[in-house]
């Protein structure tokens, strides 16, 4: 069995870019100033990470103008759903995922973290 942080997309796994998808995935479209102050990042940061997940096809810009004043707009493209709901498995994976040997000890398992919580360790 391959470990399912394999399965992880180095695209959207950067705290910025994963937190952006999240926000796009929760709201569907999303203004950018908006979304600049949501994340709490700077302009231009957050311009490179729209424009690495736009050249991946997992975001869609939309300009325009409400009055005179420019505008512009974010929302997932079908693909970055797909690929932002592939990255959570991945994550939700790597959670649950036992270790089956445990410092070389062949038939040893680990606790789940959740059962390490539970027993107070």
């Amino acid at each position: 069995m391959t470990h399912p942080r394999h399965r992880l997309n180095s695209r959207i796994h950067t705290p910025v870019r994963f937190s952006l998808m999240a926000a796009l995935a929760a709201t569907g479209e999303a203004e950018f100033k908006v979304l600049r102050d949501t994340l709490e990042v700077s302009e231009s940061l957050l311009s490179q990470h729209i424009r690495v997940l736009e050249d991946a096809g997992y975001v869609h810009v939309r300009k325009g103008y409400v009055g005179k004043r420019p505008r512009t707009w974010l929302s997932l493209t079908p693909e970055g759903n797909a690929a932002f709901g592939e990255h959570c498995a991945a994550l939700r994976a790597i959670t649950t995922t036992s270790v089956t040997s445990f410092s070389g000890q062949a038939g040893t398992e680990m606790p789940a973290a959740a059962d390490l919580r539970r027993d107070g360790a």
